[in-house]
Protein backbone atom coordinates (compact mmCIF):
# COMPACT_ATOMS: atom_id res chain seq x y z
CA UNK A 1 0.00 0.00 0.00
CA UNK A 2 0.98 3.77 -0.44
CA UNK A 3 1.25 6.37 1.05
CA UNK A 4 -0.69 10.22 0.50
CA UNK A 5 1.54 13.22 0.14
CA UNK A 6 0.59 15.87 2.15
CA UNK A 7 0.42 19.59 1.01
CA UNK A 8 2.73 21.46 3.23
CA UNK A 9 1.12 24.98 4.04
CA UNK A 10 3.08 27.88 4.67
CA UNK A 11 2.32 28.11 8.38
CA UNK A 12 0.68 25.64 11.28
CA UNK A 13 -2.71 24.65 10.38
CA UNK A 14 -5.68 23.06 12.17
CA UNK A 15 -7.82 19.44 11.07
CA UNK A 16 -11.08 18.58 10.90
CA UNK A 17 -12.32 15.17 10.73
CA UNK A 18 -15.86 14.04 9.61
CA UNK A 19 -17.51 10.71 8.87
CA UNK A 20 -20.87 9.76 6.89
CA UNK A 21 -22.24 6.66 5.73
CA UNK A 22 -22.90 6.22 2.03
CA UNK A 23 -26.08 4.18 1.01
CA UNK A 24 -25.05 0.58 0.60
CA UNK A 25 -25.96 0.15 -3.01
CA UNK A 26 -22.26 -0.41 -5.24
CA UNK A 27 -23.66 1.12 -8.22
CA UNK A 28 -24.82 4.23 -6.06
CA UNK A 29 -21.09 4.21 -4.30
CA UNK A 30 -19.82 4.13 -8.28
CA UNK A 31 -21.79 6.96 -9.34
CA UNK A 32 -20.30 8.90 -5.75
CA UNK A 33 -17.15 8.17 -6.70
CA UNK A 34 -17.47 9.52 -10.16
CA UNK A 35 -18.83 12.92 -8.97
CA UNK A 36 -16.02 13.64 -6.60
CA UNK A 37 -13.58 12.93 -9.65
CA UNK A 38 -11.44 15.63 -11.21
CA UNK A 39 -13.90 15.40 -13.76
CA UNK A 40 -16.40 15.35 -12.60
CA UNK A 41 -16.49 17.89 -9.23
CA UNK A 42 -18.70 21.02 -9.88
CA UNK A 43 -15.84 23.76 -9.93
CA UNK A 44 -18.40 25.97 -8.15
CA UNK A 45 -18.00 23.71 -5.11
CA UNK A 46 -14.09 23.86 -5.01
CA UNK A 47 -14.35 27.30 -5.92
CA UNK A 48 -16.64 27.72 -2.63
CA UNK A 49 -14.36 25.64 -0.53
CA UNK A 50 -11.32 27.07 -1.13
CA UNK A 51 -13.55 30.83 -0.94
CA UNK A 52 -14.47 30.36 2.83
CA UNK A 53 -10.78 29.58 3.72
CA UNK A 54 -10.33 25.85 3.76
CA UNK A 55 -6.27 24.82 2.37
CA UNK A 56 -7.68 21.45 1.79
CA UNK A 57 -10.10 18.40 1.80
CA UNK A 58 -9.63 14.88 1.41
CA UNK A 59 -12.17 12.36 1.39
CA UNK A 60 -11.12 8.38 2.10
CA UNK A 61 -13.69 5.77 1.31
CA UNK A 62 -13.91 2.05 3.10
CA UNK A 63 -17.03 0.06 1.87
CA UNK A 64 -19.77 2.64 2.03
CA UNK A 65 -18.32 4.78 4.91
CA UNK A 66 -16.21 7.92 4.01
CA UNK A 67 -13.68 9.86 6.34
CA UNK A 68 -12.83 13.39 5.33
CA UNK A 69 -9.98 15.12 6.39
CA UNK A 70 -10.41 19.27 5.95
CA UNK A 71 -7.12 21.08 7.08
CA UNK A 72 -8.01 25.05 7.05
CA UNK A 73 -5.44 28.14 9.11
CA UNK A 74 -5.60 28.36 12.58
CA UNK A 75 -7.62 30.97 13.22
CA UNK A 76 -10.26 29.66 10.77
CA UNK A 77 -14.06 29.13 12.54
CA UNK A 78 -15.76 25.90 11.35
CA UNK A 79 -19.66 27.62 11.94
CA UNK A 80 -18.76 30.44 10.29
CA UNK A 81 -17.44 29.21 7.16
CA UNK A 82 -20.13 26.57 6.94
CA UNK A 83 -22.50 28.97 7.00
CA UNK A 84 -20.99 31.28 4.08
CA UNK A 85 -20.29 27.75 2.58
CA UNK A 86 -23.55 26.79 2.26
CA UNK A 87 -25.00 30.44 0.54
CA UNK A 88 -22.48 30.26 -1.98
CA UNK A 89 -23.54 29.20 -5.68
CA UNK A 90 -24.86 25.95 -6.26
CA UNK A 91 -23.87 24.61 -3.30
CA UNK A 92 -27.26 23.46 -1.82
CA UNK A 93 -27.90 22.11 -5.33
CA UNK A 94 -24.91 20.28 -4.69
CA UNK A 95 -25.54 19.16 -1.25
CA UNK A 96 -29.20 17.87 -2.60
CA UNK A 97 -27.28 16.17 -5.56
CA UNK A 98 -25.38 14.24 -3.64
CA UNK A 99 -28.11 13.47 -0.91
CA UNK A 100 -29.26 10.84 -3.05
CA UNK A 101 -25.81 8.62 -2.31
CA UNK A 102 -25.23 9.51 1.35
CA UNK A 103 -27.37 8.19 4.29
CA UNK A 104 -29.28 11.19 5.93
CA UNK A 105 -32.34 12.77 5.73
CA UNK A 106 -33.82 14.80 2.86
CA UNK A 107 -32.69 19.25 3.24
CA UNK A 108 -29.64 18.33 5.62
CA UNK A 109 -26.95 20.74 5.00
CA UNK A 110 -23.51 19.29 4.75
CA UNK A 111 -22.64 20.54 8.31
CA UNK A 112 -25.76 18.27 9.00
CA UNK A 113 -24.83 15.38 7.14
CA UNK A 114 -21.13 14.92 8.24
CA UNK A 115 -20.40 13.98 11.51
CA UNK A 116 -17.38 15.90 13.74
CA UNK A 117 -15.13 13.42 14.63
CA UNK A 118 -13.04 13.42 18.21
CA UNK A 119 -9.20 12.73 18.14
CA UNK A 120 -8.51 9.92 21.12
CA UNK A 121 -4.98 9.83 19.88
CA UNK A 122 -1.69 11.33 18.15
CA UNK A 123 1.79 10.72 18.48
CA UNK A 124 2.72 11.97 22.01
CA UNK A 125 5.98 13.75 22.42
CA UNK A 126 8.51 12.24 24.64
Amino acid sequence: MQGYKVKTHQAPVKRYCQTLDLKEDPELIACYRKWHSKEGFWPEIREGIRQVGILEMEIYILGSRLFMIVETPLDFDWDTAMAHLASLPRQAEWEAFVAKFQKCEPGQSSSEKWKMMERMFYLYEG
